[in-house]
């Protein structure tokens, strides 16, 4: 252990931080109620910078993809980070701040874990479904002190991994392999995580609380999450079935995407969807010729508006990405391989690999006895439950918004993540309600597109910069309440008002259009 003078008192007034680097490691450094705290600076996600973040109360919330940490603790509070900062201690002599620095520091810890110990608790757990919302589940219930038997399913035969880079990153050849999953192996079998890959789970007795499966015994529960995720909608149309016609959604589906690129160098997307306009920009940095067809005027028109998609379509159109709007796929062509994609008004592209990306339904068919919407989501109530030990999170599960009180359903990972932590706690017999605030982020080359609470529909948006100029705020307004925003170049912007949409102190509309307060505007900054 190793003392090192980090700041002078005054460098600090009470709910400053400061980035301070030592030793290798950034930390954070913050001020609350005339006391300092220090604690990893750097998000255990992405390695967002802490210091540029949302503080508020005890809470930071990282500017990058808005993970929250508790700055006295360090502990986690919200995803998409999974690993906790690390707290350093610290004191005060004089005017200076010193911290007390280990030998060998590390920025980051895995939370505390409890392990399986069946003599204390005999109940079973079961989360079917190992993507974002199990995951974050499994490790929340060991987390609170869970002792029972924890089985985590998956059909999948790799570990649980971070799904979002399969149309950003990994697709575009940026990221690697290695750094897809979510724990190692060792990890689950530390905390006592019986993980169960390349099993699919045929039937789900909710009433018998029995899963059954093709080859194995059945398997009984006290408790069921399901996090199924969603399944991608297959192209019905002629030609839908030859090769190299992909859907993407696994890390399998994303292999043979790229093994296809390879030799690929003429790519079809059809529909505008996020996976498809970020997959466009991945799949044109990799250097192959892209079209989008899609029945829109532009992309994310019923998500975002017109303005906002009209940025993004001309950002991918400056990028050498073409497009096919207000048109549909009417057939595939080609002998044993797709050659080429025929529209509805009879255009003919040519193709060697085509994506279809046309949207998702909740992954429910093997439940029985289980409510379901006509979707297929199941509806939950304020504490992600639909039943006596059961609960649904993420894709699959249509819940109250808590603002509103509309049944709403959304398909981002970060929101999964947090649906998870939260129904981990009410297994755990918590009692607590979500109340999270809904983020998305989404990349298009080299412009990030985030997006804060939740608008299925809208009246008026209000609008802080220009989409023209591709630098702006959209503030979207329903029953004279903001519900959402969506920003291109605010990043720390976009996590104060996520923070302000929690805290439930938005500005009006009114005072929007009046230019809002002068704090407001000093945080939309890049």
């Amino acid at each position: 252990m190793k003392e090192e003078i980090i700041a002078k008192i005054s460098d600090l007034q009470d709910g400053d931080m400061k980035e301070i680097e030592i030793a290798g490691i950034k930390i954070l450094l913050t001020r609350l109620e005339g006391k300092f705290y220090a604690v990893g600076g750097e998000c255990s996600h992405y390695g967002g910078p802490l210091a540029e973040g949302v503080l508020c109360a005890e809470t930071v919330t990282c500017p990058w993809h808005h993970a929250r940490f508790n700055v006295k603790t360090g502990d986690l509070v919200a995803p998409p980070a999974l690993d906790a900062m690390t707290r350093f201690d610290t004191r005060v002599e004089g005017e200076n701040v010193v911290l007390l620095l280990p030998d060998q520091p590390k920025g980051r810890h895995k939370p505390t874990l409890t392990k399986h110990n069946p003599q204390a608790d005999g109940r079973t757990f079961v989360i079917l479904g190992a993507g974002a919302a199990g995951n974050a589940a499994a490790q929340q219930l060991r987390h609170l002190g869970f002792e029972g038997r924890l089985v985590l399913i998956s059909k999948e035969l790799d570990l649980p991994y971070n799904r979002p880079p399969l149309s950003k990153g990994f697709l575009s050849g940026e990221q690697e392999k290695a750094s897809l999953p979510l724990r190692t192996a060792d990890f689950y079998h530390e905390a006592g995580i019986e993980l169960l890959l390349g099993r699919e789970v045929i039937r789900a007795d909710l009433e018998a609380k029995t899963l059954f499966f093709t080859d194995e015994p059945p398997l009984t529960f006290d408790a069921l999450l399901v996090a199924t995720g969603g399944i991608p909608r297959k192209l019905q149309v002629p030609g839908a079935e030859l090769k190299n016609v992909f859907t993407l959604r696994s890390l399998a589906d994303c292999e043979a995407i790229i093994a296809a690129a390879q030799e690929a160098s003429q790519v079809v997307i059809i529909g505008a969807s996020f996976i498809g306009m970020e997959a466009a920009a991945s799949l044109r940095q990799r250097g192959l010729s892209v079209t989008v067809v899609g029945p829109g005027s532009v992309p994310f028109e019923r998500t975002l508006g017109k303005e906002i998609g009209q940025t993004i379509q001309k950002i991918h159109q400056e990028k050498g990405v073409a497009f096919r709007l207000g048109r549909k796929a009417s057939s595939l062509k080609g002998e044993g391989r797709v050659q080429a994609v025929e529209l509805d008004n009879g255009e003919r592209l040519p193709a060697d690999l085509v994506l279809v990306g046309i949207g998702v339904r909740p992954a429910t068919a093997m439940l029985t006895g289980a409510p379901l919407n006509p979707d297929g989501s199941i509806t939950v109530d304020k504490y992600l439950s639909f039943g006596d030990g059961l609960y649904a999170a993420g894709d699959v599960a249509r819940f109250p918004d808590w603002r509103t009180g509309e049944l709403i359903r959304i398909e981002h990972w970060q929101l999964a993540e947090v649906h998870g932590f939260t129904a981990a706690r009410n297994m755990a017999g918590h009692k607590v309600e979500f109340v999270d605030v809904p983020f998305f982020w989404s990349v298009h080359f080299d412009d990030y597109l985030y997006y804060v609470g939740h608008a299925g529909s809208w009246d008026d948006i209000i609008w802080h910069g220009s989409p023209a100029e591709g630098r702006f705020v959209a503030f979207y307004v329903k029953g004279g309440r903001v519900l959402a925003a969506a920003g291109i170049g605010y990043d720390h912007g976009m996590a104060y008002l996520a923070e302000l949409i929690r805290q439930g102190k938005m500005p009006t509309p009114e005072e929007l259009r009046r230019g809002a307060s002068g704090e407001l505007l000093s945080h939309l900054r890049m």
